[in-house]
């Protein structure tokens, strides 16, 4: 008989494999040609990967997030792209199943998820609001058909030519405030992208994110029913945070399993003698703990709170403390470490051609600060340790 702990560990025993035998041998070609992992995404539908999320009476995989947490770091080890791909794929399709409300337009959509494997991608930041996801400019438009329409200005959509579908989030109304917010899914041909720019970038190649202009059309049933405020506290942000940071993760832990792999090749090669790397890398592996453990504690707080009567947690201002924080401190951390890993290695770490390479790593690691800058989360949570009683 198969149990829960049996049906998670065979999730995260897949995304492993295709993580060594798929994403790892095409990282490099990824990388460099900034192409999108198609090889690796094309194995993780075949796996039922784009479904674990989806619960099991809808059809999906219903995989506890801890082994989808999981997953989504040993895919980054190999190639970080394809880590943050899924990653950010998980945060649609979790937040969507959070927030159902009993809508059978979202049920049925996630059925098809599930039947499909559709990869979804997300518009939720937009030119002129400076990078403020509580806010947004392009509205929700009504036509005299009946159908609702949008059309706003993402500076980045990752992946966006490449998904199936789109969650995007806009005004309620031409008359609503900018932080009366609803997310809406548009699903391929009800959606059209612009690109307004290029995605010839220093890491994340894989991920091709440019900016687009993006319109829809779409029935009114397909906004999701909750207010995208509830949706932003309760789901999406610490979702992201969370599982942006086991990718970051999963960069630095590769970085240090290279510098690792140097540090024994010279103890081989000279028996008896003392290796000065060693040293520096034990501190550097002290760097990896604690990363470590702040990932999965703050996954632990959120599986936790996420269990409370009505979420009340997730709503404080305790709670966005907690997970801002936890964004700052693995963005930092994690690119700190392949940095260090580097020095500890020196030269070989620096050819993009040597076995213990970690220019990809440190380059694609440099990215975290900016998904979601880290000074704009400082900024929020100055203000907030003002107010918050939740501390």
């Amino acid at each position: 008989m198969t149990t829960a702990l049996d049906h998670a560990q065979a999730y995260v025993d897949a995304l492993r494999s295709i993580g060594e035998q798929i994403a790892g041998p095409n990282a490099g070609e990824v990388d460099y040609e900034a192409r999108f992992p198609a090889e690796a995404v094309a194995a993780l539908r075949e796996a039922g990967a784009m479904s674990a999320l989806v619960p099991a009476e809808l059809g999906g995989g219903a995989v506890p997030l801890g082994a989808v947490a999981e997953g989504c770091f040993e895919l980054a080890r190999h190639c970080a792209a394809t880590g943050m791909v899924l990653a950010m794929h998980h945060i649609q399709v979790g937040t969507i199943a959070r927030h159902l409300d009993g809508s059978q337009w979202f049920e049925d959509y996630l059925r098809s998820v599930a039947a499909e494997q559709r990869l979804i991608a997300s518009a939720t930041s937009e030119i002129g609001t400076g990078g403020d996801m509580s806010r947004s400019i392009a509205p929700v438009t009504p036509s005299e058909d009946g159908k609702l329409s949008f059309e706003k200005q993402a500076p980045t959509v990752s992946y966006g030519a490449k998904a199936d579908d789109l969650l995007t989030t806009v005004r309620r109304a031409p008359d609503a405030d900018e932080g009366d917010q609803v997310m809406v899914l548009s699903r391929s041909g009800e959606h059209e992208l612009e690109p307004t720019g290029t995605w010839d970038t220093l890491g994340m190649r894989g991920t091709c994110s440019p900016g687009f202009v993006v319109r829809a059309r779409f029935e009114p049933e397909q906004i999701l029913p909750a207010p995208f405020s509830r949706v932003m506290n309760e789901s999406m942000v610490p979702l992201s945070h969370i599982l942006w940071s086991f990718v970051w993760l999963g960069i630095a832990s590769d970085a240090f399993a290279r510098g690792r792999s140097f540090v024994r090749a010279a103890a081989r090669r000279s028996p008896g003698e003392p290796v000065p790397a060693a040293h520096s890398l034990s501190r550097v592996m002290s760097e990896l703990t604690m990363l470590r453990a702040e990932v999965r504690s703050g996954l632990e707080d959120f599986i936790a709170w996420s269990e409370e009567r009505d979420r009340e947690r997730l709503g404080t201002m305790g709670s966005v403390l907690r997970f801002n924080n936890l964004k700052l401190a693995a963005s930092e951390q994690a690119a700190r470490i392949c940095a260090n890993v580097l020095e500890v290695i020196g030269i070989a770490a620096y050819k993009n051609d040597s076995p213990y390479s970690v220019g990809r790593h440190l380059r694609d690691a440099l990215s975290a600060r900016l998904m979601v800058a880290n000074e704009r989360i400082h900024t929020v949570d100055a203000g907030l340790l003002m107010i918050a009683k939740e501390l």
